[in-house]
């Protein structure tokens, strides 16, 4: 969320605030900027959302999706700024930053690579030993959070298809990306109820989650909380 940059509007901030119990935050290197960041922060203040930073390359024309290389001493100052900036924003808000997500292609890359999860974790603990890193269910990420005793929140995607493998499917694939909610609710139910979801090779893997992720710039985004809202409010309660 607080993707928004100038008179560029990305996402439904406040409309899918009330419905979500966590929110990452843009920090600036592919959206967000002086104006929607706090705006969306204070929503997330006002819905008692708890907030977290979502560092990406310094990509804003490519929206932090296109792969990029960088040495580990400038990728940790990448993420150190980005992280410390929104951190800073919270705290002046009356807010308390508590988990840090990679975004887009930085979040693919630690996904798999150690050496980039091992550089956004000892960033984070050089933050603040007690932030909680946000990524992919039985990624990398999580292996080597770890071994260097950092809280991972394990996340699936209700809106993705995955592979095999447990990586998300590309989104330049066909039917990478959901788009009618009642796919978005049938994956929901097989990862939350059954810890399982179907793949695209139409096979089933095992997988444990802690959040559900909805992409906040998904057209379909407010009818997807929605509906993933009164599953919850249903079976749950």
């Amino acid at each position: 969320m607080g993707e928004s940059l100038g008179t560029t509007i990305i996402g439904q901030d406040e409309k899918l605030m009330p419905f979500i119990t966590s929110c990452n935050i843009a920090c600036g290197y592919h959206g967000g900027d002086d104006v929607h960041t706090p705006n969306t922060i204070n929503l997330a203040l006002e819905h008692n959302v708890r907030i977290g930073a979502h560092p990406s390359y310094p990509d804003i024309e490519g929206f932090g999706r296109r792969p990029m290389h960088f040495e580990k001493e400038e990728l940790a100052t990448i993420i150190t700024t980005q992280v410390l900036s929104l951190k800073k924003m919270v705290e002046e808000a009356g807010g308390v930053l508590t988990y840090v997500k990679p975004h887009g292609a930085l979040y693919n890359k630690a996904s798999i690579n150690s050496e980039e999860a091992q550089v956004i974790i000892a960033a984070l603990k050089s933050i603040n030993p007690n932030l909680a890193l946000m990524g992919l269910a039985g990624s990398e990420m999580g292996k080597v959070s770890k071994g260097m005793d950092i809280e991972f929140i394990s996340e699936a995607f209700c809106d993705r298809k995955y592979e095999l493998d447990g990586s998300l499917m590309l989104r330049s694939k066909p039917g990478a990306v959901f788009s009618k909610v009642e796919d978005v609710v049938k994956q929901v139910e097989s990862i939350v109820f059954d810890k399982r979801v179907e793949t695209a090779a139409g096979k089933f893997i095992a997988i444990q989650a802690d959040s559900i992720c909805i992409h906040g710039d998904n057209p379909m985004a407010l009818e997807f909380v929605k509906a993933i809202h009164y599953l919850f409010s249903s079976k749950i309660g």
